[in-house]
């Protein structure tokens, strides 16, 4: 074999590795923030204190009060997700589909950008400083107006306060989501359906939405996933006063007297094993939606 043909055979195999350098900061950045952490909760739920192993951890998740913060999770993730599916496609329908001016599209799109990441203790705080029992909007009412949201029964610290809460950043993962299936809509298909006599109505019946149908399931599970899995927000807010599972993971794993870490990692295990099923149906139904819209 000449130089030549030998220095190209050495520079061949030197771009693999040099291909995939530019990645790999975001694959540490995983095996140390995402991977590690999940595989040590993993192996702490099956874990003793003496780190002998057991299913102990496993079976706690069965009593009644971990089985009722569960069940509250989910209703909370669910009332959120399904609330943030309907306003978040309203919206984006409006401004992809509707009459609205042009210039919306752009503005609502960088807010609803900011606005899907905007969670934890900033958003809890501005929750409170707004709506919370002293905030500024419930003052002027009581004030100004003669409206006590509290005696209507209305309670930022409770299921629908918290759910509320959450609405600020599904409301925009939603349309984040949704805007690009709207725009795989043809114009074709409203075309024809027109020519055949359809009206609006049954164009979005008997087309749009059966097309839709897939994005809509898997962006629903995709904002149960991120609504049971906010952990900052729901401690920032309520407290202890709400018994759902990240507030109970939290009580848990603090160093408490009556803590147990390895329940700890059961609840987060648990977690995990529940956001990883509404991810995978997510990926799942977004896959065939996508290939409708080509």
């Amino acid at each position: 074999m000449s130089a030549d043909a030998t220095a190209a055979t050495a520079r061949t195999r030197l771009k693999l590795p040099l291909n995939w350098l530019g990645v790999a900061p975001f694959l540490l950045f995983a095996l140390l923030f995402l991977i590690l952490p999940t595989m040590n909760i993993v192996v702490g739920a099956f874990r003793n204190p003496a780190g002998e192993f057991t299913l102990a951890n496993i079976r706690g998740l069965f009593t009644p009060s971990i089985m009722a913060a569960y069940w509250i999770s989910i209703k909370i993730s669910l009332a959120s997700a399904l609330l943030g599916c309907m306003i978040g496609f309203s919206v984006a329908a409006a401004v992809t589909l509707g009459n609205l001016p042009g210039w919306i599209r752009s503005p609502l799109l960088t807010f609803s950008g900011v606005a899907s990441n905007f969670a934890g203790v900033p958003l809890a705080f501005a929750f409170l400083a707004t709506i919370g029992p002293i905030g500024l909007v419930t003052v002027f009412l009581r004030t100004q107006l003669g409206i006590d949201l509290r005696s209507l029964g209305f309670n930022l610290l409770s299921f629908w306060g918290l759910t509320l809460t959450y609405l600020f950043f599904q409301i925009p993962l939603m349309i984040l989501i949704i805007t690009p299936a709207l725009d795989g809509l043809k114009r074709e298909w409203r075309e024809a359906a027109s020519i055949l006599g359809a009206s609006g109505r049954q164009y979005w019946t008997m087309v749009a939405l059966p097309i839709l149908f897939p994005s809509l399931l898997g962006t629903l599970a995709l904002l149960f996933a991120n609504a049971f899995g906010a952990v900052a927000t729901a401690i920032a807010l309520t407290g202890s006063s709400l018994n759902i599972v990240p507030i109970l993971l939290f009580a848990q794993i603090r160093g408490d007297v009556l803590g147990d870490p390895h329940l700890g990692y059961a609840l987060a295990f648990g977690m995990i094993v529940i956001t990883g099923i509404a991810n995978t149906i997510y990926i799942w139904l977004r896959a065939r939606s996508e290939r409708w819209l080509k």
